[in-house]
């Protein structure tokens, strides 16, 4: 009787390997630390909590943990996989170690939360410096998008609440820079707030808003080649007159809740007054219309302010709602962009879209659920979040080109990070040495050559 044919081959497994290297293509992120100097920046800020005749760097264990949620890690203790691998990231702190600096930054509350952003926005400063036209900034503007996630609690943490869709745990607020369609974004703000936390709660989308210009070079914290885009919930008038106060001028592109008084609008808007909503590649969107409301509509909002809606027949099997007129789905933003077509600034709204795709990325960067229970220790881990989310920006926008430039963490964790190496050492230098038959190696390889073309800091 002969055997069945197996599926997949039988391979003989040792626990004796020596100088094999797991996640060897973690170097693209170690050189990325090194090449924007968010290493030393961190060290420097984080130095008045270093204690005397202690071993670790502070800044260095907080990057360490990074580098871990960035690799795929969800928890504190998951940096044990870079202490595995001291040939590529150094001696790393043990867990008790590790867990006394969160919570002695927790303990020192916003002064901790200050330096390590402004670390953050030192090392953002001279990445896109480094990036030049591939830098978010290369049209001489800057785009934040402002969205809130939600983060379920599976146990009762500090600030835990129900949420609006009927879950448990937290709703922070957080602004992205969008990179374009040639790239991804990055995280610029992350603040905190309870499950129950509103939606347009204007206080929260200025807090947000400020943090997110601290983090931006110095020319963009105020003026028109900004632009702050949020959904309708930052359609508040207290928010939008924030935007546009006076001295501040920011550019803002924010959507609007369909009121009666401006359901009542859209009914009198005659159809020569509809202009055709177009596509990202310019041709013209079928079924979709936008016009601008004008009059008393706009009475009680700031001066230049424009409201735009759109009609738009709906999707199959897509529900209408009671502020939806004539068999058409209608939305609304406000903006204070003048001098462009109506259609042009709707498209440049409806780009908004591309928030979710920065969410999805950081629900799969640490941000699935908080690991910690006070609030404190969970602010601290929101920045390092958000640290593990800026080198897997930094990171394609410097080394990579092409459709990778858009993959996403866990497509670069798949095909890049996750690649094993050998450690060679010939001499004085060590060599990983990368699986030949591996479809991305030369992905790495090459993307390591351009790294270091890179001039260091300093």
């Amino acid at each position: 009787m002969r055997e069945p044919i197996a599926s997949y081959p039988r391979v003989r497994v040792q626990g004796d390997g020596r100088q094999v290297v797991s996640q060897a293509g973690s170097v693209l992120l170690v050189e990325t630390v090194r090449r924007t100097g968010l290493d030393q920046a961190i060290s420097a800020a984080l130095a008045p909590w270093r204690k005397s005749r202690t071993v670790h760097d502070p800044g260095k264990i907080l990057l360490d943990v990074a580098l871990a949620v960035a690799l795929g890690g969800d928890c504190l203790a998951d940096v044990g996989m870079l202490r595995a691998e001291p040939a590529v990231f150094g001696p790393v702190a043990s867990d008790p170690t590790v867990s006394r600096l969160v919570d002695t930054l927790a303990a020192s509350g916003e002064k901790a939360l200050r330096a390590i952003r402004a670390a953050r926005a030192e090392a953002r400063q001279r990445a896109w410096q480094l990036a030049d036209g591939k830098a978010p900034d290369a049209g001489r503007a800057v785009t934040v998008d402002l969205d809130g996630v939600l983060v379920i609690a599976h146990s009762d943490k500090e600030d835990a609440a129900p949420t609006w869709k009927r879950t448990y745990g937290h709703h922070p607020l957080m602004g992205f820079v969008d990179h374009g369609p040639g790239g991804t974004g990055e995280p610029v703000a992350a603040l905190l707030r309870p499950g129950n936390a509103g939606s347009n709660t204007a206080t929260d989308h200025i807090t947000a808003t400020q943090l997110a210009l601290a983090q931006l070079p110095k020319k963009y914290r105020r003026g028109r080649q900004t632009l702050i885009r949020t959904d309708s919930a930052g359609g508040t008038h207290d928010f939008v007159a924030w935007l546009a106060q006076r001295g501040r001028w920011l550019s803002y592109s924010v959507g609007m809740v369909i009121t009666d008084t401006i359901h009542q609008h859209v009914l009198k808007v005659p159809a020569s007054a509809w202009t055709p909503a177009v596509e990202a590649d310019g041709e013209i969107r079928d079924g979709a219309w936008v016009a601008e409301l004008t009059g008393d509509v706009l009475d009680g909002w700031p001066k230049g302010m424009r409201l735009i809606v759109r009609k738009e027949r709906p999707h199959p099997g897509a529900q209408l709602r009671l502020t939806d007129a004539d068999g058409m789905r209608l939305t609304c933003f406000a903006t204070n962009t003048s001098g462009r077509p109506i259609a042009e600034l709707e498209l440049r709204h409806r780009l908004r879209a591309r928030a979710e795709d920065r969410i999805r990325a950081a629900r799969a960067t640490g941000l699935r659920n908080l690991p910690l229970h006070r609030t404190a220790q969970n602010r601290i881990w929101l920045e390092i979040v958000q640290i593990a989310l800026d080198l897997l920006a930094w990171m394609p926008m410097l080394a990579l080109t092409g459709k990778a430039r858009l993959w996403e963490p866990r497509r670069l964790r798949l095909r890049l990070f996750t690649t094993a190496g050998q450690l060679v050492t010939t001499g004085r230098r060590r060599i990983l040495r990368l699986a030949r038959h591996w479809p991305w190696t030369s992905h790495i390889t090459t993307a390591l050559e351009r790294l270091a073309l890179l001039p260091n800091p300093g």
